[in-house]
């Protein structure tokens, strides 16, 4: 049987776990306009970040990427990460594990 969540459901901020499971760790993140996430890394995953609502601009090292309502990016998770919420803000993030090619 599939687990099924509410994004609208979860509570905790400004990070929720949405499955017990969590491979592919998947986590809500909520951010309240000017809030932003220090720089940090998840070396061992290839992230996707789906941007539900609202608009962040996703530094990775150097470079900012201006990511609006609908936007999707997928980048490797070992490099500093630092999404700042321009307004307030939801997004879906999947931490796919790396496969050793």
């Amino acid at each position: 049987m599939p687990a099924i969540t509410s994004v609208d459901e979860l509570e905790a901020t400004p990070h929720a776990e949405v499955f017990e499971e969590r491979t592919p760790r998947t986590v809500r993140l909520r951010l309240e306009a000017d809030d932003r996430v220090p720089a940090h890394r998840h070396p061992e995953s290839n992230v996707i970040l789906h941007l539900l609502e609202g608009e962040i601009e996703l530094t990775l090292d150097d470079e900012v990427y201006p990511l609006e309502s609908g936007d999707i990016a997928q980048f490797d998770g070992d490099q500093d990460i630092s999404p700042h919420a321009i307004d307030d803000s939801t997004a879906l993030l999947v931490f796919a594990p790396k496969i050793d090619s």
